[in-house]
């Protein structure tokens, strides 16, 4: 067991600084490589016994180094490549937010938002209570001129408009208040 022992320190001793340097030459990380060329050696030293009297245990060795170091640089390999295609995407993802965010109008949008939820909310109101609504505040004509044109009275006007206006209070919300002061 001692000869054995000093076997292993005398391989350890002899290879072990040459092969981190060589192993260091591509992994470019001294503690990678350290770790290469351990694992390495303690390979060879654990599967001594089955290999040929006549091995060369540098050059064994050494092959076992080249292709640790060929894992690491594969693996690195594939997360570089895996990063990559993480930074195109999010660059593409940024580069679309802001040619969006350039080519935004927002009095346009904000228009356009506005006159969809006034259409869904006139469409919860009655038919009759639409067309007086929309001839009130859209075609601007009196209660008297719908009134005569609908051949009701200005009363039942003025009752269409009170409950469409109730009814577009609670569809509409805060943009109530808005739709008030432009007068749609």
């Amino acid at each position: 067991m001692k000869d054995e022992n000093q076997s292993f320190s005398q391989l350890f001793v002899d290879h072990h600084s040459r092969f981190v340097r060589f192993a260091n030459s591509y992994v470019r990380d001294l503690a990678t490589a350290e770790d290469i060329t351990s694992d390495a050696i303690i390979y060879y030293w654990e599967n001594r016994k089955r290999l040929p009297k006549d091995t060369n245990v540098p050059a064994y060795i050494l092959t076992a180094i080249k292709h640790k170091c060929l894992n690491h640089l594969q693996h690195i390999r594939v997360k570089v490549h895996a990063f990559s295609e993480i930074l195109t995407n999010a660059q593409w993802n940024l580069e679309m937010r802001i040619t969006s965010l350039e080519g935004l109008e927002p009095t346009e949008l904000y228009t356009k938002e506005i006159y969809e939820l006034v259409n869904k909310a006139m469409l919860k109101l009655p038919e009759k209570a639409q067309l007086i609504f929309y001839r009130s505040r859209f075609d601007h004509l009196s209660n008297k001129e719908i009134a005569e044109s609908l051949n009701i009275s200005i009363k039942t006007v003025e009752a269409h408009i009170t409950n469409a206006i109730k009814i577009l209070r609670v569809e509409l919300g805060d943009y109530f208040v808005f739709l008030l002061i432009f007068q749609f």
